[in-house]
């Protein structure tokens, strides 16, 4: 799909975007009305990741003055003003991705995947997220930062997710990843505790499907449990792209907000291209 998009596209993302962006309304307060609508600003920063895939929001900045004028003539004239902008419309993108969210879907595949800040050696001097940010471990070690907690259904679009600090327990997050029209739920042995179970069962009606615990000698399945365990490896594939091609992870963002528009900004460009190959 994406080798696919041509330039007068973007125009089309515009309009898509326009009919689920909320209305805005005017100030009460009055004021000087806004450069660029919250419909121009998701457009931009959807089309950005779609098909250059730059880390900043600088580096947005630039590219949009020098290629996008002509779409967009009421850019803000400085960095400063086009950074408060976007922040604006992180609640606008939060919302928009939760309209596309494949909430409806009966099987979901749940994992989490670690978002360091940092580097781990440079956890005791990072300052941006400090009263945010927690150590978590994982099987590859430690991380300083956030943790994503999400489901997809077999096509691999969104269901459902969870931004949470590094140390939070997978299982504590089903609760958000699953609703009442969730029948089946499949993880990994992180989402086999019983009593997480149990609670999904009796407010959901939904069965969790988990691998047996490294300490668990044996666990009775059926075959089509057995099936639905080996499409696990469907969201570690969701994850690779989201970290290495649209590059999810970030040490870029210089406040908590900005952290949370980088990863709406990529999560919502991700869920467009999985609903349309679906």
């Amino acid at each position: 799909m994406l080798l696919s998009l041509q330039s007068h596209h973007i125009v089309d993302l515009y309009y898509w975007v326009d009919e689920l962006v909320p209305k805005q309304l005017p100030s009460p307060s009055g004021g000087r009305p806004v450069l660029l609508t919250d419909s121009e600003l998701v457009t931009i920063l959807i089309w950005n990741t779609l098909v250059v895939q730059q880390h900043t929001l600088k580096d947005i900045y630039h590219w949009l003055i020098m290629y996008h004028r002509k779409e967009f003539p009421r850019i803000p004239t400085t960095y400063q003003g086009f950074v408060a902008a976007c922040h604006r419309v992180t609640p606008v993108c939060l919302y928009v991705l939760q309209q596309l969210f494949t909430d409806t879907t009966p099987v979901r595949i749940m994992d989490s995947t670690m978002l360091p800040v940092c580097r781990l050696k440079r956890s005791d001097s990072h300052k941006v997220a400090k009263n945010i940010a927690k150590y978590g471990r994982n099987h590859q070690g430690w991380h300083y930062g956030f943790k994503l907690h999400a489901a997809i259904d077999l096509k691999g679009a969104l269901c459902a997710m969870s931004l949470t600090p590094a140390n939070t327990f997978d299982a504590h997050q089903m609760i958000r990843l699953l609703n009442k029209h969730a029948k089946i739920a499949v993880g990994d042995t992180t989402y086999g505790a019983k009593v997480m179970g149990r609670i999904i069962w009796e407010r959901y009606g939904c069965v969790v499907i988990a691998p047996p615990h490294p300490k668990q000698r044996k666990k009775l399945a059926t075959l089509w449990q057995n099936e639905l365990l080996s499409y696990r490896s469907k969201i570690e594939a969701v994850f690779d792209i989201l970290k290495n091609h649209l590059h999810l992870v970030t040490s870029f963002a210089r406040s908590v907000t900005g952290y949370l528009m980088h990863y709406v900004r990529i999560l919502l460009a991700y869920q467009i291209v999985a609903l349309a190959a679906g």
